[in-house]
């Protein structure tokens, strides 16, 4: 069965994020075994000169290096991803690169009705990084708008439009892994120059 892990882009105890994952992990149980990973309580990135990254930076880089392609859910700051998510990225990305060349999508949810758009381009961005180098699902934006109220008491989702259009996604999600795992020709110079690559030796 295919693996992939699933991660809460904040940490916020009562995120409605963690909610769509959960119920992802539910939905989805017969096609996947989804993961849930938690960055909450992650030390605040400070670039050490010892190269050290955290017990569970690499914890979590494991998991994603074992798995099939990554999930990752974001709220919405400010128009963009959490401080605690690009935290996350960074560790992920500091002597360790779990994401090069590894399958994600994109999901968020938000209390208001754009559903985090803006964090989730801002996030795309992000994992098109020279550290970062992950293979972002195309054109497949979910967008869970006043997500306070779209769960019932069992943690479903109440519109069915909702759960159409991401089983839809999801489904989609499931070829574009599929058709990443044929596109590894290269997938060991990018890795190296994930490895390689400094900003501070630009010129």
């Amino acid at each position: 069965m295919t693996k992939f892990i699933a991660i809460v882009g904040t940490n916020s105890d009562q995120s409605t994020n963690r909610k769509l994952l959960q119920f992802m992990q539910q939905h989805f149980a017969d096609k996947a075994d989804i993961e849930l990973a938690e960055i909450k309580g992650w030390p605040i990135f400070n670039k050490p000169e010892d190269k050290h990254v955290p017990a569970e930076a690499l914890a979590l880089a494991d998991k994603i290096d074992q798995a099939d392609g990554v999930i990752i859910s974001t709220p919405e700051y400010d128009h963009s991803v959490p401080a605690s998510l690009m935290n996350a990225l960074e560790w992920l990305s500091y002597g360790i690169h779990p994401f090069v060349d590894k399958p994600v999508m994109i999901t968020g949810t938000s209390y208001g009705t754009l559903g985090s758009s803006r964090a989730q381009a801002h996030l795309r961005i992000i994992l098109d990084s020279p550290e970062l180098r992950a293979r972002i699902m195309p054109s497949s934006e979910f967008l869970l708008g006043h997500s306070l109220q779209a769960f019932d008491e069992d943690g479903d989702l109440t519109d069915t439009e909702k759960v159409d259009k991401l089983d839809g996604l999801f489904a989609d999600f499931e070829t574009f892994v599929d058709l990443t795992k044929q596109l590894n020709n290269a997938s060991g110079i990018n890795k190296q120059e994930a490895t390689d690559f400094s900003w501070d030796n630009l010129g």
